[in-house]
């Protein structure tokens, strides 16, 4: 099994205005906000909070969390359907577990390091994704460069390839699988099992898509929602996507 192997380092600075067209623009009003659901996070909804407005992207609350567990590997299944099939050319992420002047004393976080992206893949859980060949796979910046001076106010967006994998999408995957507070390679199917380190809650902040909408309007299905997906609860290796390879 494949660890949390990052296959993409590409980002670019959007400037503070969020002008750069090349990216798309956001992609915020075509979600269907009632269907979000993240597994494995700390607190009801924290997932769909942080799908921010853009001017909102620099506050450092509402924050995602992974459940606090010292034994358990802090991964988040953040899953976000449209309302409409919609084109993606980029995706911003942005945690201040690292960020200066941000009081951090109370609880220890961590940025995500690793995230692995899933296009029209619906039932999704942490067993199906742990082994399934995702869409794409991008290395988020570490936090010492998406913190530094010269990139203060600007919003890391990381350009989505091959673009003709990320056209008509109609809900998305997002698997943070590991944070910047692991052992480099160890989350998804390489857990911790062999450390004695005691596992440090990932946090993010912010999470938006920039693109196009194609005005094409998402087929209803029948899903059930559950308050707050448990991570044990959340295994099934007989389901219909588990071990077959991506798109």
């Amino acid at each position: 099994m494949t660890g949390c192997d990052g296959h993409s380092h590409d980002h670019d600075h959007s400037e503070p205005d969020d002008t750069n067209s090349s990216l798309g623009t956001s992609l915020r009003p075509a979600i269907d906000f009632p269907g979000v659901q993240c597994l494995n996070e700390s607190r009801q909804h924290a997932g769909r909070d942080i799908l921010k407005f853009y001017e909102d992207r620099m506050t450092p609350d509402p924050v995602l969390l992974s459940q606090e567990d010292p034994d358990e590997d802090p991964e988040l299944l953040l899953i976000v359907p449209f309302t409409e099939a919609v084109t993606m050319k980029s995706l911003s992420v942005l945690s201040f577990a690292d960020a200066p002047d941000v009081n951090n004393d109370a609880i220890a976080t961590a940025s995500p390091r690793t995230l692995r992206i899933y296009v029209n893949r619906p039932n999704l859980d942490f067993e199906t994704v742990r082994d399934l060949q995702p869409t794409a796979t991008i290395t988020l910046v570490p936090p010492e460069h998406q913190w530094h001076e010269d990139h203060a106010g600007a919003t890391i967006d990381y350009p989505l390839r091959p673009a003709g994998r990320f056209q008509n999408v109609s809900e998305i995957g997002l698997y943070f699988c590991d944070n910047y507070a692991m052992p480099e390679g160890t989350g998804g199917s390489n857990d911790m099992e062999d450390s004695d380190e005691d596992r440090i809650q990932t946090a993010i902040t912010y999470v938006g898509f920039k693109g196009k909408g194609t005005n094409m309007k998402r087929k209803a299905v029948e899903a059930v929602y559950e308050t707050r997906g448990m991570k044990k609860d959340h295994q099934v290796p007989g389901s219909e996507w588990y071990g077959r390879e991506g798109v």
